[in-house]
């Protein structure tokens, strides 16, 4: 039999009504008001930061100028003779951005290890010593914060020029950006399953192996990949500061005003990133699905 649904009296039914009116009017007061402090920050940061857009449209043509001066004339009739002329160099240019991608991916690859070690002690619910967890935290905040063409100028002064310079800044940088994902990652694991081995008796090697590392490894691996594509971006300027690699040759065409071998490079460069950002994607998503 159906069970009889009692209507609510006119009296608590306009009770309900004006409480339910009274709460969606706190939410859209707060939400105005955030809106209104969003606002006055932006135009804050705007004019602090002396942000003036009339200027840029003003000056937006010699920025499209400039690109147009950097590109070469292909045609048609001669289009391989063009690409040929344009490309002259792309023996040199590929070396070096080998060299560059090599120089990423070791970088990544001892950052992603570093982060790997430290993460585990910077989360809070799987390291009980707060100042073990202050320590690591800290040293992962001036790994990541501190840009790696910094550390890069610095190595260069101890150690010369070379690609290992642009290796060391990204892997300390990259220690301390993975180091706190991955902490954040093992710090919202379901924890039924550490204290089921606690319980047990395991130690902490056994812990981390057998219940929190088959929940985080996934995005382990997903934020690892990530970080190798922004990687590849960052090691293409360390030759700025003389840490090899294609910006090395970048500098050298911008500072000599050879606007094709600009042009040439940084088309170049993009196809790469472009490449490595499809492929680091599928790869991801192929290691995803065979780890969950």
């Amino acid at each position: 039999m159906p069970e009889r649904i009692t209507p609510l009296s006119p009296d608590r039914a306009a009770a309900l009504a004006g409480a339910y009116d009274g709460a969606a009017a706190a939410t859209r007061r707060r939400a105005w008001l955030g809106l209104a402090v969003l606002v006055v920050l932006t135009a804050l940061a705007a004019r602090a930061a002396e942000v003036r857009p009339w200027l840029l449209a003003a000056n937006l043509g010699k920025f499209t100028a400039y690109i147009a001066q950097i590109l070469p004339p292909l045609t048609l009739g001669h289009l391989r003779g063009d690409l040929a002329e344009w490309y002259w160099g792309w023996p040199k240019w590929l070396a070096l951005l080998g060299e560059t991608l090599l120089m990423a991916y070791l970088g990544t690859l001892l950052g992603a290890v570093g982060g790997f070690l430290l993460c585990f002690s910077a989360a809070a619910n799987v390291t009980q010593g707060r100042t073990v967890r202050f320590l690591v935290r800290r040293g992962l905040e001036f790994g990541r914060t501190v840009p790696e063409i910094v550390f890069a100028l610095i190595f260069v002064i101890a150690f010369g020029l070379g690609p290992m310079v642009g290796v060391l800044a990204i892997a300390i940088h990259s220690t301390g950006a993975l180091g706190k994902l991955f902490s954040e990652v093992v710090e919202n694991i379901d924890m039924k399953p550490v204290e089921s081995l606690t319980a047990a008796g395991a130690g902490r090697i056994e812990i981390l192996r057998f219940a929190v590392l088959p929940q985080v490894l996934s995005n382990f691996v997903s934020y690892g990949l990530l970080r190798f594509e922004i990687n590849v971006r960052g090691a293409g300027v360390m030759g700025f500061v003389g840490a090899g690699g294609i910006g090395q040759e970048l500098l050298v065409a911008i500072r000599n005003f050879y606007y094709a071998d600009v042009s040439a490079i940084l088309v170049l460069v993009m196809l790469t990133v472009m490449a490595i950002d499809l492929g680091t994607e599928r790869l991801r998503h192929r290691l995803l699905g065979g780890l969950r």
